[in-house]
């Protein structure tokens, strides 16, 4: 793909982000309730029925010490002093999420690490092992056999091929729900929405169109984030008016000028409402060559000189002469990536611009660069 190619790619982009205007979006869409969220777990345990890929144990002492210890609670004792040399065994942590209203007998899926130095889990299966939350309780059991996307094979040689991630996988439907935690979901008479992204327009647009369905002061915006709900105390009738809620459609306040560059991969982003001020700009890159070269002095055939190798530098300075282009008052987003284009900036080059920009106070945006 050429660079005008990318050019006209990005020029589309933008001019499809400043065209398209402001949809209405569902509450759900937009805000969460209160108290109304998942909690994370995690665990500890074995993996085993590993082909040889497992932890190797004179490296990994904690890999022995679990093992034994699952061995005494089945009643077996291992001869003291002794230290067996497991391949099929890795010790691996595992998380998961716990989704909100998660009921005993729910499942969940959850991922297992290799935290030692198994070079694979693939083929192998997780025992029984608890997954606690913050406060230390168990909420679910896992177990079962892993899916692992990723390959690593080595040769005899020494050489390996190694292929996504294979000391990593997942188990579907891996851990069973032993206890729920309790919501303040019914509570009360108040709910609270809670903006995924905090704009005081969106708070101010969602309280009127909740006033507007239900009745006058039954929604109010407490903060550029919160809206807070008068609700049946009722938990059937609750349900009930939150599925109406969460479908009522609210157009969401617009966004602050912001332009976003992420400097690993090259890629901006400029939003709609971004201007600047008058500015004129020009960009050029200056390309300096320095090569060397040996010059043999010989003295002539009578004298008593000797021959001798001289360095010799040769610089040579390049710069190309890219023309000026000048940023009328209001300029909008179209306008800045059309006269961009035009002197042939590169996504770098566009970067280095965007900043001298915003230093210059030309630039009526946040930058943010990720």
């Amino acid at each position: 793909m050429t660079m005008k190619v990318v050019q006209r790619y990005l020029l589309v982009l933008f001019l499809l982000l400043m065209a398209g205007s402001v949809q209405a979006e569902r509450i759900k869409d937009l805000a969460s309730i209160s108290g109304v969220r998942s909690n994370q777990l995690v665990g500890y345990g074995l993996v085993t029925g590993l082909d040889g890929s497992g932890d190797k144990t004179s490296q990994t002492p904690f890999t022995i010490q679990t093992f034994k210890n699952m061995l005494q609670q089945f009643g077996i004792k291992m001869p003291p002093g002794s230290n067996p040399k497991l391949k099929n065994v890795a010790a691996v942590s595992i998380h998961g999420e716990l989704p909100p209203f998660a009921k005993p007998g729910h499942k969940i899926d959850v991922t297992v690490s290799a935290l030692g130095n198994a070079k694979s889990l693939r083929g192998g299966s997780l025992l029984m092992t608890e997954l606690k939350g913050i406060d230390g309780k168990v909420y679910a059991i896992a177990q079962g056999s892993l899916v692992v996307g990723g390959l690593g094979v080595e040769g005899a040689d020494g050489s390996s091929l190694t292929i996504n991630v294979p000391t990593a996988g997942r188990i579907p439907n891996g851990a069973l729900v032993e206890r729920s935690v309790h919501s303040s979901f019914g509570r009360g008479n108040k709910l609270v929405l809670n903006l995924k992204q905090y704009d005081f327009t969106t708070a101010k647009r969602m309280s009127d169109a909740i006033n507007q369905l239900v009745g006058p002061g039954v929604a109010k915006a407490i903060d550029g984030a919160s809206i807070e709900v008068t609700a049946p105390t009722d938990r059937s009738q609750r349900v009930t008016y939150m599925s109406v809620l969460e479908n009522l459609e609210v157009t969401p306040g617009e966004s602050s000028a912001k332009v976003i560059i992420n400097s690993r991969t090259g890629t901006i982003v400029i939003g709609k409402n971004v201007r600047v001020s008058p500015a004129a700009v020009t960009h050029g890159s200056m390309v300096v060559s320095i090569t060397e070269e040996a010059e043999v002095s010989q003295p002539n055939a009578f004298g008593a000189g000797e021959t001798v190798v001289t360095p010799q530098s040769n610089i040579d300075v390049q710069q190309e002469n890219n023309k000026m282009f000048l940023f009328e008052p209001g300029v909008t987003l179209a306008e800045i990536v059309q006269a961009v284009n035009q002197v042939g900036a590169a996504p770098g080059d566009l970067m280095a611009i965007l900043e001298a920009l915003k230093q210059a106070g030309a630039l009526r945006a946040e930058l943010v660069v990720i």
